[in-house]
Parts: C-alpha cells; sequence; structure tokens
C-alpha cells in the first residue's frame, strides 16, 4: 500500500494544480467552480471544515484588530470532528459545493487538524470529551505545555504546538472518533487531504507518552489504512486519495518516515522562491533542485502558503504580479504538485487584508491568462520531462518539456533579449497569453520578454 516517496523516479510526470481557497466559504467556491475548472485547476483545497471555536463577539472579519490572531484562526481551533462551521458554512453547503466539483471534475481536499483543539478547553464539545473516555485522555500528558524547542522531539509530538493544546492522537478511542469523521468527508466526495502540522504528529522513531498509556505512535499506521481501529477502517484506498503533510522543514524532523506514509511541503524550496522574486534574480540561487528529502513527485510546492501570508506576513510584501511568474515557474515543471494560495479580494501591498470578509472569494490572480494558460500548459505536457535552463543574469528563466512546449518567466523589472537552449525543434512559436512571437534556431530559443512577463509555448 505505501510507496517509496524518497526515491526519485525520472519518468514521473505531475499534472495536478491546486487551488487553496483560503477563507472562501462552501457556498462562493460552489458559485466559482465553473471558472475554477476553466483556469485549469484540478483541485481546490477547503479551509478547515470541522466543528471549530466560536467566541462570543467574533466578527465577520479576516483579520480585527480587537483579536489577536485574527477571527480566520478561530477554523484552525477545532471544538469536534464534525462537518460544518460558522465560516466555510454547513454540512447541506458543503453537499452542495461537492455536488458542483463533480459536476466540473475537480477535485476536493480538506485541510484536516487533528493534532489539537481549541485553546479554550472548555470550548470543546461533551461529545467529543465522550467519544475519547474523557478530558485525562484527550491530551498528552504535557499537552498543555507550550513548545519552546522545537527541535526536541519529545516537545514537537507531545507539547502544545503555538499553545495550542495538543491531543493524544495515539489514544484509539481518538483515532476511530477522528476515522469516522475523514470517513464522512470520503462518503461526501472528498478526494484528498492537507494534513495541518503534520510534524507534531509522531512516527514510530519519536518518543511515546508512556504516561498516557500507549505503547506506540500509530496515527499515521490507522489514517492512512495501513490498520483499523476498534472495527473502523479508511473507507477508501488510500493510494486513489491526494494527501499530503504540512511537514515543515526543521532540524531533526524525520521526513523519510514522514514520506513513507504521505507527500511533503516543500516550504523550503518556497523559500528560495520567494528570495528568487525578491531579488529579481536566480543567480547564486540553486532554483532547480527542490531542497527535499523527499522525491520531487510527492512533494507540494507553492510561492505562498496561507501561513507565509497571514501570519508573519512574510510572503505578502511581494506584488501579484511576482507570485504570478513564480506560479509559472513551478507549473511549468515536470514535478511537485503546486499550491495557488488565494490572497484576500481586494488586498494590496499596503493592505494585505483588502475587503477583509471571512467567506468570500479570493482576488481574481486564480483566473489571471497567464494562471491559466501555464495550468494548462501542465497538463497538456504529460509525459515530457523538463530542462531547466536560466540567463547569466539570472532574470529569465526557461523550462522545455521535450519537444512539445516550453515556458519563458522574466523575473526582472526590464526587458530582456532571450537566448537560451531548448529542447523544442526549430521554428516560430506564438506565446499563448500574448502571441507574441518567438523563434528557435539551432536549439536556442530567441525572442524579447517584458518585464514580470511570462509566456507559453506549445508545439
Amino acid at each position: 500500500m505505501s510507496k517509496d516517496r524518497m526515491t526519485v523516479n525520472p519518468d514521473a510526470v505531475n499534472t495536478g494544480t491546486i487551488l487553496h481557497a483560503w477563507s472562501w466559504n462552501f457556498p462562493e467556491i460552489a458559485k466559482n467552480m465553473k471558472d475554477i475548472a476553466a483556469s485549469g485547476f484540478t483541485m481546490v483545497q477547503t479551509s478547515p471544515v470541522q466543528h471549530c471555536y466560536q467566541p462570543e463577539g467574533s466578527g465577520k472579519k479576516i483579520f480585527d484588530d480587537n483579536v489577536t490572531e485574527g477571527n480566520w484562526y478561530y477554523y484552525y481551533q477545532p471544538t469536534d470532528w464534525k462537518v460544518g462551521n460558522n465560516i466555510v458554512g454547513t454540512r447541506e453547503q458543503m453537499i452542495q459545493m461537492m455536488d458542483s466539483a463533480a459536476k466540473y471534475n475537480v477535485k476536493i481536499i480538506v485541510d484536516v487538524l487533528p493534532n489539537h483543539t481549541a485553546f479554550d478547553i472548555d470550548a470543546v464539545s461533551d461529545d467529543f470529551y465522550k467519544a475519547v473516555g474523557g478530558r485525562k485522555k484527550m491530551f498528552h500528558s504535557n499537552g498543555l505545555t507550550p513548545i519552546n524547542n522545537y527541535s526536541d522531539r519529545d516537545q514537537c509530538t507531545l507539547w502544545a504546538m503555538g499553545g495550542l493544546p495538543d491531543v493524544n492522537t495515539e489514544n484509539p478511542d481518538f483515532q476511530k472518533y477522528y476515522l469516522e469523521f475523514v470517513n464522512d468527508l470520503l462518503g461526501l466526495g472528498v478526494r484528498g487531504f492537507r494534513y495541518d502540522t503534520a510534524k507534531h504528529i509522531g512516527v514510530h522513531s519519536d518518543p511515546v507518552d508512556s504516561a498516557s498509556g500507549v505503547k506506540e505512535n500509530d496515527f499515521w499506521d490507522v489514517v492512512t489504512g495501513r490498520k483499523s481501529v476498534k472495527g473502523v477502517a479508511l473507507s477508501m484506498p488510500y493510494d486513489s486519495l491526494f494527501v499530503y503533510g504540512e511537514v515543515l522543514q526543521d532540524k531533526g524532523v524525520p521526513e523519510a518516515e514522514y514520506a513513507d506514509y504521505m507527500g511533503q511541503t516543500a516550504s523550503g524550496y518556497g523559500h528560495v522562491i520567494r528570495e528568487m522574486l525578491e531579488k529579481h534574480s536566480a543567480k547564486n540561487l540553486d532554483v532547480i533542485g527542490y531542497h527535499h528529502q523527499g522525491a520531487p513527485e510527492y512533494l507540494t510546492t507553492w510561492v505562498e502558503s496561507h501561513d507565509t501570508y497571514a501570519n508573519a506576513h512574510e510572503s505578502a510584501h511581494l506584488t501579484d504580479s511576482q507570485i504570478r511568474q513564480g506560479w509559472v515557474y513551478l507549473t511549468a515543471r515536470q514535478n511537485g504538485t503546486p499550491l495557488f494560495f488565494s490572497r484576500p479580494a481586494g488586498s494590496t501591498r499596503q493592505n494585505y487584508w483588502g475587503n477583509n470578509v471571512l467567506g468570500a472569494r479570493g482576488n481574481d490572480e486564480f483566473k489571471h491568462p497567464e494562471v491559466v494558460a501555464v495550468n494548462k500548459f501542465r497538463a497538456a505536457m504529460s509525459g515530457q520531462k523538463e530542462k531547466v535552463d536560466i540567463s547569466d543574469n539570472g532574470q529569465v528563466l526557461v523550462v522545455s518539456r521535450g519537444k512539445k512546449g516550453a515556458v519563458i518567466v522574466n523575473i526582472g523589472t526590464l526587458s530582456n533579449e532571450v537566448d537560451l537552449p531548448t529542447t523544442l525543434a526549430d521554428g516560430t512559436y506564438k506565446d499563448a497569453v500574448y502571441g507574441k512571437e518567438f523563434k528557435v534556431r539551432k536549439g536556442r530559443l530567441h525572442g524579447l520578454a517584458g518585464p514580470e512577463r511570462s509566456y507559453i509555448l506549445q508545439k
């Protein structure tokens, strides 16, 4: 059942793309499904759908100055593992969204959060407490103690991440309750999951919380279908699902063990891509390697994530155009499954929250012509191996895909003459977005690339 996600297969070619409809509610996703599909996205990742913290006075703004973390942070604070919350919508609305996704042949991925509950443990539902055997069995023995050393695997997997109470995920009663939630989602038509804070749920080499009465870290074995728990098993073949974990790269993280269960986030690679965009040059940067132990065909790549945008605003200062050029480069490549983070509608580099409406659709960037063209290019390049070439000044990147197509990305602030090798056959090629012509002569690609602009060439 498991796959070797550490050994690179040079013939592997990924064609999928993910739209992260962050903070969109179910009705908004359903209403925009036709545009999502037309834009070439094959998957939509929703925000967390389980019951979540809803304090008195919480508003409809994504970010509220009166709330330390912003109202968006509440749906990352589970109070029960049942479908529906006040941010994304009801179970009935989710069913309507799933129907829309099926109509347009788009897969839905759900962001799931088994690792922790809301800060306010009194807000956690009585049903959940009863299901896991009471409060004493809900959390690890140090589950309310905040981590102070994230490189310490004992703390990382058994203490409170960011102060969020750490659930005893090895408790078989919890595993059964959580797996029933997963199976419910699969029954609704969900076909994949993003596991939030996955590196904080232990693998077999990690310390076991003996004080909690468990003998092994077997959560991942249960949720990936390798074993059942109390008569409940994963209701679908695991290999038919798209699953990746937020295993942020850090010292001492057993990436190889996590890779035995699922794909992982290429967070280190995202940092390098953003550095390239900030410098408007890839010179002296390795933007070809994926900066990860895992095989690239099993990595989820991004220019930015909701964490880099909404938490410390690590990426929020980058312009939409810069994000788009990074997206085109990642999506043109042979491997990785790129995720496009949907920024809030109306957002600017002076006002990151834009219209600041929780649940509303994000901005129009997901259907920008360059984004659409490269998404469709990616699907059309099935089976075609890549060759990446970069200009001496680091400002122009060319991703050639066999003899079938190539993408030119100019991340510079000025126009650049293109004169780079390509695997395309000699001839004249017209860009799919702007209609601009480029020529290939004796295996070299020639033409003029405008500032912060991408061109998609296809035979």
